[in-house]
């Protein structure tokens, strides 16, 4: 069943490009796009999307006010923030909204697809960029003190794939590995860390410095 998406944003040009761009996805299928908050929230409510674009600054309140609001009312909804801004208050502000992703508008379409994929299976997704922000705000996580073992290459290299949102399937194509052994190495750096979800991931690999390539 294809992924259903609402764009939300107050210019049309990107309105077009977004909605061509997903569209031609295979697995994606965008139903609609508002141009202001109240449209959002409308559309929402008549055509209920799986996951809503938002843009960030629209008319109406903007797109953390409206996604207060259309948490409130269908939680189940997930919300991926579109923005120019690189501010970690606007990023803390999402997030406590109940935004489920924050992307940058500057992110390359592999970008955009990995964070709609990410999402909806569960995960917060926040842009490569702004990660460091967010890892700020876990303040009860694990940190590496917890590490009894060092990883090795292979686990950072799949430690640092997970933090940017790439699935199992992803990381096998990029490591040139079967998913069998991405599973294997995956398990073992949780086993490793003493981590069970990928925000505790993101976390450890910010404050260990894991984030940038080698």
């Amino acid at each position: 069943m294809a992924i259903r998406i609402l764009i939300a944003d107050d210019h049309g040009l990107l309105r077009a490009g977004l909605r061509a761009l997903l569209n031609a996805e295979e697995g994606f299928a965008v139903l609609g796009a508002a141009r202001d908050s109240a449209e959002a929230l409308e559309l929402s409510t008549r055509l209920r999307p799986d996951i809503v674009l938002m843009d960030i600054s629209m008319p109406g309140g903007g797109g953390i006010e409206a996604t207060r609001q259309l948490k409130g009312t269908l939680p189940s909804v997930r919300v991926l923030i579109l923005t120019i801004h690189e501010d970690k208050g606007l990023l803390r502000e999402a997030i406590q909204a109940g935004a489920d992703g924050y992307i940058l508008k500057r992110a390359l379409e592999s970008e955009l697809i990995t964070a709609i994929q990410a999402v909806m299976r569960g995960d917060l997704y926040v842009h490569p960029a702004m990660t460091r922000v967010l890892l700020a705000e876990q303040t009860s996580k694990p940190t590496s003190s917890t590490l009894v073992e060092p990883l090795t290459n292979r686990e950072l290299d799949v430690l640092r794939l997970i933090v940017q949102g790439y699935t199992n399937r992803q990381m096998a194509d990029r490591l040139n590995l079967s998913i069998r052994t991405v599973e294997s190495h995956r398990a073992n750096l949780m086993d490793k860390l003493g981590l069970h979800s990928r925000v505790e991931l993101v976390r450890y690999a910010t404050e260990n410095r894991l984030l940038d390539e080698p």
